[in-house]
């Protein structure tokens, strides 16, 4: 009797739920990515060997074009262009090679505020969310820091490696691609209840992690006008914080994004670019600011498949593979069951059980990027000309063999 009454007493001191406050455990049962048979394609897919050169009348990263051969399903089409990050690696002499890029880490902090945009506070704690505290591990983690990979000479950054492994055959020991962080000035997020949900740390302070609806994200994201300073994106480009020429990273703690409901959960992480008119100064080209969207991932949110910079590894790759979000492909339904169309190389692999690549890094965290698949996969290359005749990278393993050509959205034609 007397234990039914103190556990009924301590019931009733616990802090009530708010209606959109969720358990800790919820993350557990959703699925995480990242965004954004028949076959005439008998794994004869042929690569390029020469570059195209860069993206013409526009103002951005430095990168380069080519291409591959390989039939869709109803050999409507042959040929993909594509273009990537960097220089070509076709030809290059060893003191040409080498590709530094600006890479700020903007870190983004997280306001939830009430329906009236007042500060909101739940058992008198504040809900403000840092993302500061991330930047360090972020900079120390493979993604920006060197080590090693059989993909290259010395040690290298984890999405350089993979390139390298990528166009093993056709690079010279000098060719890289390298990302120089820096770490400008963060910025802040606002929300309004009603765009949000939430689940407080276990000393009741915020946020063991933050949901947000996707559409309220990226408007709030993205400048709606070139002189907005009101969004993070909008305040760093007008700072000067990221230019055209850099690959920015927007980084957020623990906040994922869902589309209609938090059934439809979770994003972790997408690459893209912002667009904005030229002027006189650069020659009236457009400008896009390539960038990413990615969330910290604290551990045991997800499991171990997802955590630490899982998000980050895996849009910087695609964003090197896949600038400006265009490069399409011939239809591909991969291991994991995701049917696309895009040289998206993370969206491959992710969610598998082998998805990540476990790296001890000096100073003894061991993180979590993500494999990737390589162009040979979606090329149908056979055998890939890639290191180790592979699909993946770094786990060679991870696909044993070539994307097999599907019919539109993988569905068999009728």
């Amino acid at each position: 009797m007397l234990t039914s009454v103190v556990a009924s007493l301590l019931l009733s001191a616990a802090p009530a739920m708010e209606d959109d406050q969720l358990p800790a455990a919820f993350l557990q049962t959703v699925k995480a990515h990242s965004t954004y048979g028949n076959s005439l394609a008998d794994g004869s897919g042929v690569l390029g060997r020469k570059s195209s050169g860069s993206v013409l009348g526009v103002d951005s990263v430095v990168n380069w074009s080519s291409y591959f051969y390989q039939a869709d399903f109803f050999a409507y089409q042959f040929t993909w262009p594509y273009t990537m990050v960097g220089k070509p690696p076709f030809g290059q002499p060893d003191s040409d090679g080498k590709t530094v890029i600006r890479a700020p880490v903007v870190a983004v902090n997280v306001d939830l505020r009430n329906y009236d945009g007042s500060p909101r506070y739940v058992n008198g704690q504040r809900l403000y969310s840092d993302a500061t505290q991330y930047v360090t591990p972020v900079l120390q983690s493979p993604v920006f820091a060197n080590a090693w990979y059989d993909s290259s000479e010395r040690p290298t950054q984890f999405t350089d490696a993979i390139q390298r492994a990528e166009f093993y055959r056709a690079s010279d020991d000098g060719w890289h691609t390298l990302l120089q962080p820096s770490v400008p000035s963060a910025q802040t997020m606002v929300l309004v209840r009603g765009t949000y949900r939430f689940a407080l740390n276990a000393d009741g302070s915020c946020c063991f992690y933050i949901l947000v609806d996707a559409n309220a994200f990226g408007a709030a994201l993205f400048p709606a006008t070139p002189s907005d300073t009101t969004t993070p994106i909008g305040a760093a480009e007008n700072a000067g914080d990221i230019t055209t020429h850099d690959i920015a990273t927007f980084l957020f703690p623990n906040t994922y994004l869902y589309i209609g409901t938090t059934a439809n959960c979770c994003i972790l992480g997408y690459h893209t670019y912002d667009t904005e008119p030229g002027d006189s100064g650069n020659g009236w080209r457009e400008r896009r600011y390539v960038l990413n969207y990615s969330s910290w991932i604290s551990p045991g949110l997800f499991g171990a498949g997802f955590t630490d910079v899982t998000a980050l590894s895996h849009e910087m790759a695609e964003t090197f593979n896949d600038p400006f979000v265009n490069n399409a492909t011939p239809w591909w339904l991969a291991p994991n069951f995701n049917c696309q169309n895009n040289l998206e190389t993370g969206d491959v692999i992710e969610g598998l059980p082998n998805a990540t690549y476990p790296i001890t890094m000096k100073n003894g965290f061991t993180y979590h990027p993500q494999n990737e698949a390589l162009l040979q996969w979606f090329a149908g290359q056979t055998p890939s000309s890639a290191i180790h005749h592979a699909y993946s990278y770094p786990d060679t393993t991870v696909l044993p063999t070539a994307a097999v050509v599907q019919p539109a959205n993988c569905n068999p034609p009728q």
